[in-house]
């Protein structure tokens, strides 16, 4: 049978991404406590298609992808790109997972249960090797903390979003941690997004853990939310390739910065 999308294609128009959308798959991620935790992941893989083919054979990301089944975790994000990259021949390839990620609760006295945290991979293999790590924290009404990785929630207040670039391993785990300390640091109520937002910007700053970090605070309240965002390095880049474009605000008002250094706040209203 002819390979149609493996024909030469004289148009010449380089398609940016091209791939597959939404994959459910079980993976396994690194959990300090237990070794490791299995959870259901949403992924999305992508390559740069150059002009000279029509087309890709979209069965090969699921093959790629049945390849590292069980073994899947941070340190093989890398293999996987590399594979994509080989085998399509592409330029570049972009591999995306959604995941919760659990925390047992409960100690001290309290009741057990487990705390969710919705995480996000976003890697690159062009040139170089990129990886961005995210993860969503809830803020609580509650003051009350377990252990540091989080609150009894009697309510939420808002989240913390934090994307960061690693220079060495974090746990998960301890990239909460760090986080759910300054939510609770002082009265939800008479906190505000721009103070919060600085007091996490800080704290990641001094663990000199990360080459670039984002971090998006949003307060819900009755009929609309609040939001500040900050950003080091700043950087300016291309929105086509930016993981977090969909919480990128380059349009809004920026507010005082707070904290020294390259770091800015802004912040605004959705």
């Amino acid at each position: 049978m002819k390979d149609i999308q493996g024909l030469h294609d004289s148009r010449r128009i380089n398609i940016r991404k091209v791939g597959v959308k939404s994959i459910s798959y079980p993976i396994i991620v690194l959990d300090r406590a237990s070794a490791t935790q299995q959870t259901l992941a949403q992924v999305n893989m992508y390559v740069n298609l150059p002009h000279r083919f029509k087309g890709t054979h979209m069965s090969r990301f699921v093959e790629i992808l049945n390849r590292f089944h069980g073994q899947f975790n941070l340190k093989t994000c890398h293999l996987i790109l590399e594979e994509m990259k080989r085998r399509l021949e592409a330029e570049a390839a972009h591999l995306e997972i959604e995941f919760p990620f659990f925390l047992a609760t409960g100690t001290g006295g309290q009741e057990p249960g487990m705390a969710r945290y919705d995480c996000r991979l976003y890697g690159t293999l062009a040139r170089t090797f990129d990886l961005v790590v995210e993860v969503d924290v809830p803020v609580p009404l509650s003051a009350h903390t377990e252990s540091g990785h989080g609150a009894v929630l009697a309510g939420v207040w808002g989240s913390v979003t934090a994307a960061v670039r690693m220079k060495r391993f974090l746990w998960i785990e301890d990239l909460i941690a760090l986080i759910c300390r300054e939510t609770v640091s002082q009265a939800p109520r008479s906190e505000t997004v721009e103070s919060l937002c600085c007091r996490v910007s800080d704290v990641l700053r001094a663990t000199d853990s990360f080459h670039w970090y984002k971090i998006v605070v949003k307060n819900r309240t009755s009929g609309y939310a609040r939001f500040a965002s900050s950003e080091w390095p700043e950087t300016e880049p291309d929105p086509m390739d930016n993981p977090e474009k969909a919480w990128h605000a380059n349009s809004l008002p920026e507010a005082v910065c707070l904290s020294p250094g390259q770091q800015t706040t802004k912040s605004g209203s959705l």
